[in-house]
């Protein structure tokens, strides 16, 4: 891994930005790393009912913004859908396409119980028996957080995410608007330095 990290497009406070001001490859700053967001880049997430007309995609890309820059090397993103992809310059990849859960969660697998995992989504999963078999697998908990509508098609994604997230033993919250991820991501981070 390279030292020489471009300053463009990194998100202060991310692992590829604490990675450049402390000189250090991005594994040695991923281990420093609390909490890995699994965030969903589907297609749903272009919708425009986020606060101020926005995208599900601004809003929450936004929000991982402020996140990052108030832990600063501390959490880890991850962007998933039909793909997924790890994202140290913290700014997820707008990908388009499903939502495969499953293959979120065994992308991570590894960092189980090495950081904390919140998987943050707006709708459904491709496959709900796949994801929660993956996981099962895990030995540490899964919180998750809703960041879909109220009501409409996509609002059965937060009865599932709850499920997941019990499955686990983990917590299940939902934010206040769609896109919406920072406030409720913060009180699962806190909740998990308490416990």
């Amino acid at each position: 891994m390279t030292r020489n990290i471009s300053s463009r497009a990194i998100v202060p406070g991310s692992l590829a930005a604490v990675a450049k001001r402390e000189n250090l490859t991005l594994a040695e700053s991923f281990l420093s790393v609390d909490a890995l967001i699994l965030v969903d880049m589907s297609g749903s997430m272009g919708d425009r009912d986020a606060p101020g007309g926005r995208t599900r995609y601004e809003v929450a890309e936004q929000e991982l913004r402020e996140l990052q820059a108030a832990l600063p090397g501390k959490i880890g993103v991850v962007a998933f859908s039909s793909d997924v992809q790890f994202c140290p310059t913290g700014v997820p990849v707008r990908m388009g396409g499903g939502t495969d859960m499953a293959k979120a969660l065994k992308f991570v697998r590894a960092a189980d119980g090495l950081a904390k995992i919140v998987l943050i989504s707006d709708g459904e999963p491709d496959s709900a028996d796949a994801t929660l078999k993956e996981a099962r697998l895990f030995k540490h908990r899964i919180d998750t957080v809703y960041i879909g509508p109220e009501s409409g098609p996509y609002a059965r994604g937060r009865e599932f995410l709850q499920r997941l997230a019990a499955a686990t033993g983990g917590q299940s919250l939902q934010s206040a608007a769609p896109g919406l991820l920072k406030n409720e991501t913060l009180k699962l981070l806190k909740a998990a330095t308490v416990a």
